[in-house]
C-alpha cells in the first residue's frame, strides 16, 4: 500500500499491517470453516455457539474494519478502491442469493467497507478540521453506543440503555443504514450504523499516529501473512468456495 508523505506517495508497503491483515483472514478462515461444518454439514460443535466463539467471530471483524479505517488514507486511489470493495460485496450478496438463498448475505462485510471508503471521498474534508484525539474519542464512543442499533436498543453488547423506536425499521434501506425489519435475514450482516464509526476510529487512529511522527513503512514481512494480507480482496473471496468444496470432498471421502 502507498502511504501519503506529504510530498509524495511512499511505494513501501507497510509490512506489519499486511502481516495482521494475514493473520486476521486466516483467523477468519478457520472460523468461517467451522460455521461450514456446523450450519452446513451438520456437525455438533455446541462450543461453537459459545461466548467464546463469539469473541472470536468480533474480534475478526473489528480487526478488518479498524484496520480498513486505518489504512483509508495510506493509499491512493481511493474512489477506485472503494468501488472495487464495493462491488465486491455485490457480487458476494449475487452469488449467495443465487446459489444458497437460505445462507444469503445481504449487507455484508464487503460492502460496508466499500461503503465507508466511497462515504470518506466526502467527509475526510471536513473530518480533517477534527482534532484527532477528539475525533478517535468521538468516534470510538459512538460505536459502544449504537452498538446494539440492530437489535432495536441504545447501548453495547448486554447491556441496554435505552429502546428506539420501531417505525425506524422498516424495509431494505433501513436495514442498510442499521435498522433491520423483523423478515430481515443476511448470515453475514455490517449496517453503516453502528460500524461506519468503529471505520472512523481506525481513521483517527492513525490521523494521532501520524501527528506523532512519520509513519514507519517497510518492516519485517512474514511471508505467508504478508501476502495473504497483500491480496486479502481475492483470497476473501475466494477462501468460501475452497473451503466448502475442501470440506465436502472430505466428507464425500468419509461416507465411501
Amino acid at each position: 500500500m502507498r502511504r501519503y508523505t506529504g510530498k509524495k506517495w511512499d511505494t513501501r508497503r507497510w509490512a506489519a499491517l499486511d502481516n495482521l491483515r494475514g493473520l486476521t483472514l486466516l483467523s477468519m478462515i478457520a472460523y468461517h470453516a467451522c460455521w461450514d461444518m456446523v450450519y452446513i454439514f451438520g456437525a455438533d460443535w455446541g462450543w461453537y455457539r459459545s461466548a467464546g466463539a463469539y469473541v472470536w467471530q468480533q474480534s475478526i471483524c473489528w480487526t478488518f474494519i479498524l484496520l480498513s479505517g486505518f489504512c483509508w488514507s495510506l493509499g491512493s486511489h481511493p474512489l477506485r478502491r472503494g468501488l472495487e470493495v464495493f462491488g465486491a460485496g455485490l457480487l458476494v450478496t449475487a452469488v449467495t442469493l443465487l446459489v444458497m438463498p437460505g445462507n444469503r448475505v445481504v449487507f455484508g462485510v464487503l460492502t460496508l467497507l466499500g461503503t465507508c471508503m466511497l462515504l470518506m471521498i466526502p467527509l475526510e474534508r471536513g473530518l480533517r478540521r477534527l482534532p484527532a484525539r477528539a475525533g478517535l474519542l468521538g468516534s470510538g464512543l459512538l460505536f459502544l453506543l449504537l452498538r446494539n442499533v440492530n437489535a432495536g436498543y441504545l447501548g453495547f453488547e448486554g447491556l441496554r440503555f435505552f429502546r428506539l423506536p420501531r417505525q425506524l425499521y422498516r424495509n431494505l434501506l433501513t436495514a442498510f443504514l442499521g435498522f433491520p425489519p423483523a423478515d430481515f435475514f443476511s448470515t453475514d450482516y455490517f449496517s453503516l450504523v453502528p460500524w461506519l464509526f468503529l471505520f472512523l476510529t481506525g481513521y483517527f487512529l492513525n490521523r494521532l499516529r501520524r501527528e506523532r511522527g512519520r509513519i514507519p513503512a517497510g518492516g519485517l514481512r512474514v511471508p505467508l501473512l504478508g501476502a495473504l494480507g497483500q491480496y486479502a480482496l481475492p483470497v476473501y473471496l475466494l477462501h468460501q468456495p475452497v473451503v466448502y468444496g475442501l470440506l465436502w470432498a472430505l466428507a464425500a471421502l468419509r461416507g465411501t
